[in-house]
């Protein structure tokens, strides 16, 4: 087997690997580096992640390699440094990094020292501030003060790029991360490198503007903070903000991502890297998602229009279900809601003696592309699909309403008013509960019954992307009243865990009161006298899983981080 030295220490390896900084990197060793982008070529202009590379020394006569009086192999280093992302790992090589070497310990210091000559010192107002590879790397491998006493070359500021991104010129260092996203990931085109030496930076061509749809993920990537977010710019720093590990939900993809949230609410939406799903990358429509979360909510369950406790809530739904012969109600289910959710409402039916749940469609074709997003605009039809509910035909649903076939319609955090599934005109006669997010859904003016639900940023679930790979979500954002699930899962470090009324930061408006499917279902079936028990959801993806072969495997445990794939329906694994 092949093997590498580095400082020191023998790694062993086979086939084909990556350059020696990802080999590195991949064994958690640190070698600090500003312009390498595992997607991405490896320019190796930013100079910073030089080692010390040789060969152990052979006789040119026998081929043997030499050693020294010691009994340790003679190794003919470079005359000069390398740049570790661009070169490739062989057989033998030996390897120094800052670990092991004083050379490559000076020349990563002085390298920095150059790259903060015409940097600007405004770390206390850049957005990138608390997480910045410069800041973290200067105060790591820098000097300790900066011997460059002269007026800094000047670039212009706050350049509106596009409606989503702005560029402070003079924080860049030119690693041309975001030009070769452009150019080698999403391929727009749409940035380059203007200027020379030292007064350049990246900017549009002429009566060109950035407004690829994967625009934002330049601000992610780029190492300074050079490239910030319209959007977000100056709202709050690293430090303020919690960070959820979950799944975006504007389409059937299921990006990875991170939820950021202050004082309760989300102010930002980041990638989370998942090879298996969305790479390193996240669309702007999937960032961009995040006000639905904060605003337009709900104050609460209402009856009859009126605001009323959960508790008389349920006892009204369990009056309106009870009243009703089971084949005169209808049950919808949400490709927006989560697998749990679903799987305790189609319980409902069956305990009603009520048809499978139906579930509405949101494909818009030609809205996605072959990448992050998709003409389904639903996050969870694959879910759906896969507990057996079929799609609902507006063509024979809204007549089925308006001739007096249904007189309850059950809708679980969906809206079908505004979908076109039917009209106002058609539920005129029909008992509505709804579950829903916000209040703009248009189905909520013609509810009996409205139990406000929980987001995904505020519930714990399972959604199944259309790949048919399984996700965990987890609560970024806490809920009025208590619930011990969602306590354990958002976490005891939380800062606003803290929060008092006392606290200028902290607002308690910003607590929703709304419910997960998973509590407020059961909570209407045992308002009727069913048994179903107010359980976990990974008590019912245990169920599901254990008992439906189409989730198999899919338990929270292994489903972990970053998902499964699940076998294809009706396909044996």
């Amino acid at each position: 087997m092949a093997k590498i030295t580095i400082d020191k220490t023998i790694f062993e390896f086979e086939g084909d690997q990556p350059s020696l900084l990802q080999f590195c990197l991949d064994r958690e060793i640190e070698l600090p580096h500003f312009c390498y982008h595992p997607a991405m070529s490896a320019p190796a202009n930013c100079r910073q992640c030089l080692v010390e590379i040789g060969n152990p020394e052979r006789d040119r006569e026998t081929g043997q390699i030499m050693v020294d009086e010691e009994g340790n192999e003679v190794i003919r280093f470079f005359p000069k440094l390398m740049t570790s992302c661009s070169e490739n790992i062989s057989d033998g090589l030996v390897v120094r990094t800052q670990r092991s070497s004083d050379l490559v310990r000076r020349a990563q210091k002085d390298n920095l020292e150059f790259l903060l000559i015409n940097h600007p010192l405004d770390c206390p107002i850049c957005d990138q501030a608390g997480h910045c590879p410069l800041q973290n790397q200067a105060y790591k491998y820098g000097p300790e003060g900066s011997r460059f006493e002269f007026r800094k070359v000047s670039k212009p500021k706050h350049i509106r790029l596009g409606p989503r991104v702005v560029l402070d010129a003079e924080r860049c260092i030119n690693c041309t991360r975001c030009t070769r996203f452009t150019s080698e990931i999403s391929k727009s085109h749409q940035l380059t490198i203007v200027e020379r030496s030292v007064k350049n930076y990246p900017m549009t061509p002429p009566g060109i503007e950035f407004d690829e749809p994967y625009s934002m993920n330049v601000i992610d990537i780029c190492p300074v903070g050079a490239l910030t977010s319209e959007d977000f710019r100056f709202k709050a720093r690293v430090w303020e903000m919690s960070s959820t590990p979950s799944i975006t939900t504007t389409n059937a993809k299921g990006s990875n991502c991170y939820y950021w949230v202050k004082d309760n609410r989300v102010l930002k939406i980041t990638p989370r890297t998942n090879m298996n799903v969305n790479e390193f990358w996240l669309a702007d429509d999937d960032r961009l998602d995040y006000e639905r979360f904060n605003d337009d909510r709900p104050p609460g369950p209402t009856v009859d229009g009126e605001a009323s406790s959960w508790e008389d809530g349920y006892a009204r739904a369990a009056h309106i279900l009870g009243n009703v012969d089971g084949n005169r109600i209808a049950f919808l289910g949400s490709a927006h809601a989560s697998v749990e959710d679903n799987y305790l409402l189609a319980r409902l039916a069956e305990k009603l003696g009520t048809a499978a749940p139906m579930y509405i469609e949101h494909v818009e074709v030609g809205s996605g592309d072959d990448w992050l997003r998709t003409d389904d605009r639903a996050p969870n039809a694959s879910g759906c699909a896969r507990l057996g509910f079929t799609v609902a035909d507006a063509d024979l649903f809204g007549p089925r309403l308006k001739g007096g076939e249904i007189d309850v319609l059950y809708v679980l955090e969906d809206d079908p008013v505004s979908t076109g599934l039917c009209t106002s005109d058609d539920l005129h006669g029909v008992s509505v509960i709804l579950h829903h997010y916000n209040e703009s859904n248009q189905t909520l003016p013609l509810a009996t019954v409205s139990l406000p639900a929980a987001t995904v940023v505020e519930t714990v679930g399972t959604f199944v992307n259309i790949d048919g790979h399984a996700q965990r979500v987890r609560p970024a954002k806490a809920i009025r009243g208590v619930n011990r699930t969602l306590a354990m899962e958002i976490g005891r470090s939380r800062a606003d865990q803290h929060g008092t009324p006392f606290d200028r930061w902290y607002n308690e408006e910003n607590l929703i009161n709304c419910q997960p499917g998973w509590v407020s279902v059961p909570g209407v079936a045992n308002a009727l006298g069913l048994d179903m028990p107010t359980t976990n959801p990974k008590a019912i993806m245990a169920e599901l899983a254990s008992t439906n072969s189409a989730f198999e495997g899919a338990t929270y445990s292994a489903m972990g981080e970053y998902g499964i794939r699940l076998s294809e329906i009706g396909e044996t694994v």
